[in-house]
């Protein structure tokens, strides 16, 4: 059966960057394409096809239109998938107003574009498997993140989770399932030989995890999400993300979210691991 990934999402929030990164993964990838066609483009492709659906420009497509338009696909043998693409407002407008480019449904106001497309897309939102909000991620993280969820090392079948950490003063990321806080884990920050390191680092590891409340807490997540995997491949979920937040996302949460994701692997999951603020 072929594979369908239909991309929509807010102007400015990374549909350019998420079509050509799906072009390097070797999808076939279709931009624009009228709603009216695409709920028969399963009836055009062939088995083991991978095919991108870029949708939405601008706010130009009719939803309610759209949203048949996936039923009838998800009617068909094929995978379907969908992914929305957000932002924050501010990001948003701040985007648009430091490339000068026009919003694609206003010639002046950016602001009331935003809001006004932002409304058109809600329903389309509600529905998206995937949530992905772009704000705090530069190109090269938002390539790395489109790799991860759908690159050929994440086909097999079963549930994708994705285990996120990140730093609270940089903002909760809005695209997650699940948020962990380990702020309470002593801080390798105040540490001078540890701070210019992060989490993945063997001395900031074993500082963090060596931590009784450390280990104390890896047991009880890891025996939450036991229980909560597969009541949630039950009905159906196919993308689960779990973030972890420390103060700057460098050192607890990182490693934190290294010693999670190799356990929820090693029960046999589908793990993608994202540190969004280890760099900065």
């Amino acid at each position: 059966m072929a594979e369908f990934l239909i991309v929509a999402g807010m102007s400015g929030a990374g549909r350019s960057t998420v079509a050509a990164s799906l072009e390097d993964l070797q999808w076939v990838v279709i931009d624009n394409l009228p709603a009216s066609v695409m709920g028969r483009m399963g009836e055009l492709v062939g088995d083991d096809q991978r095919v991108a659906l870029i949708v939405g420009r601008g706010g130009g497509a009719n939803v309610p239109e759209l949203l048949e338009a996936i039923s009838q696909l998800r009617s068909g043998p094929h995978n379907i998938h969908t992914l929305f693409l957000d932002a924050p407002d501010d990001v948003l407008i701040r985007r648009y107003e430091g490339t000068r480019r026009r919003h694609p449904i206003a010639d002046h106001n950016v602001e009331a574009a935003v809001h006004a497309e932002r409304r058109s897309l809600e329903d389309l939102k509600d529905t998206a498997d995937v949530l992905l909000d772009t704000g705090e991620l530069n190109v090269n993280q938002l390539r790395a993140r489109i790799f991860e969820l759908y690159g050929e090392a994440r086909r097999r079948q079963g549930m994708r989770i994705t285990m996120m950490s990140f730093g609270f003063k940089y903002g909760i990321p809005l695209d997650v399932d699940m948020v962990f806080d380990v702020r309470f884990l002593p801080n390798p920050h105040w540490d001078d030989a540890l701070r210019p390191l992060n989490g993945r680092d063997e001395a900031v590891a074993h500082f963090v995890l060596a931590q009784p409340e450390a280990q104390d807490f890896l047991t009880q997540v890891e025996n939450l999400l036991a229980t909560l995997i597969p009541g949630f491949e039950r009905e159906g979920k196919t993308y689960l993300t779990i973030a972890v937040g420390c103060t700057g996302g460098q050192h607890r949460s990182v490693a934190i979210t290294e010693a999670l994701s190799s356990a929820v692997r090693e029960s046999g999951q589908n793990v993608a691991t994202f540190h969004r603020d280890v760099d900065r």
